[in-house]
């Protein structure tokens, strides 16, 4: 019997959440397996991946063999590392204590990078909220301005005093 460690789907529509599992190969899909090893949420950035490191490299000490995808989440959490490390410390090019060592010491690495990644996306976050906000009060100020009504300057003319000459002559005028 061939294992292999793939994702089995669960979740509704459009919104997938996976089983990362060991299962036969002849198996379906979502069909029966032997061992749930983690699980994968791609709904949210960065993914969310829970995985049990120690029972997924059992599971590649005993053969089994990762599809493509599963083999990249591996890699990312270190499973695969591990098992590398393993296998070193099997032929004896190293001991365990070193290869403990260099798995912590790539964990740590990995979890800054990580760590980074989501401040990043943080702070390109934050940033886009704050150029809407800036065009959404420009948009909001021209708006405004737009809408005030238009005061027109009401020019004084001067009265004259009418005078009985000037009255006298203004008819003379409405004659003509």
């Amino acid at each position: 019997m061939s294992v292999k460690i793939r994702l089995q789907r669960h979740g509704k529509k459009g919104k997938p959440f996976y089983w990362i599992v060991a299962a036969d190969a002849r198996a379906k899909r979502d069909g029966r397996y032997l061992e749930k090893i983690g699980t994968y949420n791609p709904n949210v950035n960065p993914a969310v991946i829970d995985l049990d490191v120690d029972k997924a490299v059992e599971w590649l000490q005993n053969g089994a063999q990762p599809t493509d995808t599963a083999k990249n989440i591996l890699s990312y959490k270190g499973a695969m590392l591990k098992n590398h490390l393993a296998g070193g410390v099997r032929k004896g090019a190293l001991t365990q204590e070193q290869a403990d060592a260099k798995f912590a010491a790539w964990l740590e690495e990995k979890a800054t990078k990580v760590a980074d990644k989501e401040a990043g996306l943080s702070k390109a976050e934050s940033d886009a909220k704050a150029a809407a906000l800036a065009a959404e009060k420009a948009v909001n100020e021209a708006r405004i301005e737009a809408a005030k009504p238009v005061v027109e300057e009401v020019v004084v003319e001067e009265a004259v005093e009418e005078t009985p000459d000037t009255i006298d002559e203004a008819a003379a005028k409405a004659a003509e």
